[in-house]
This record gives structure tokens, sequence and C-alpha cells, in this order.
């Protein structure tokens, strides 16, 4: 990539200067020379010190067999700065609590990794493309009285 046209400040943003192309992932590379995408920078959580990356914890609870589909993003909390909070699309019939979730997490996600507030939707604010539009989910969360 060149740049954005006729966006030079833009085009600073996302270019470094060794011309890397930054696009907002976090990766992993192991010894052996193999890699992983394992989330995207603007959407960690910092909760308490200890970064957490939502696409790990989504890809974990919808292996539950009640969540349909699991959408995790970070809510204020006074002491911690963020929590981590799912948010999720229940399957038919479907009774999960927060108890249940963290249950379901312990032995398999590090504790730090546990939601610690679950809320559960119909569906999720998506882009023209299907995409869940993590902002304004959070700006749901924070109008409710929590």
């Amino acid at each position: 990539m060149f740049g954005y046209w006729n966006d030079e400040e833009k085009t600073n943003d996302i270019l470094g200067q060794d011309g890397w192309l930054r696009t907002g992932d976090q990766f992993t590379l192991e010894e052996d020379g193999s890699g992983q995408v394992v989330g995207r920078l603007k959407d960690l959580i910092i909760r308490g010190g200890e970064n957490v990356f939502p696409k790990e914890i989504e890809e974990f609870l919808t292996t539950h067999p009640n969540i349909l589909e699991a959408c995790v993003v970070g809510t204020k909390h006074k002491r911690l700065g963020e929590e981590v909070c799912a948010c999720a699309r229940m399957k038919p019939q479907s009774n999960l609590t927060l108890e249940d979730m963290v249950t379901f997490c312990k032995g398999k996600l590090a504790y730090f990794k546990f939601p610690t507030r679950m809320e559960i939707f119909d569906s999720f604010p998506r882009t023209a493309g299907g995409k869940i539009q993590k902002l304004k989910l959070q700006e749901m969360l924070s109008e409710r009285n929590f």
C-alpha cells in the first residue's frame, strides 16, 4: 500500500517510518516459524494490568452448547480499569447464568480472562457486511444501569 488517496495524516497513522503497514492485528510468532492472529489491538481489554484479547474468549464461549454467538467487550470498572463482559445470543429455551459461564471457563481459560459480567441479546448491532459493531455494543451496555 502506498497510502490513502489525498490523506497524508491517515497514511502516516497506518504506515510506519519503516514502510510497514500497521493493520491493527495482534500476532504471535512461535519459535518454529508458525504464527497466529490473536486479536485486534483496538479490541484489547486491559483488566487490572492484564491484557485480554476478546477473540480467544469469544471462540471458547461459542463451544458452549447453549451459546449461538458470543461477543466479548471491555466495560468500565472502578478498580480494575476494565472488566470482561460476555455478550451472548442463546439457543432457544436455553438458560445460562454468569456462574454457569464461569464454571465452564474454569481450567480452560486463565482466571483474569473469565467474564465478570454477562449480557444476553436477541441480536447484535452489525455493519452492512455483517460484522458485530463492538463500539455500538459497548454504548448499549453503558446505557444499562450497572
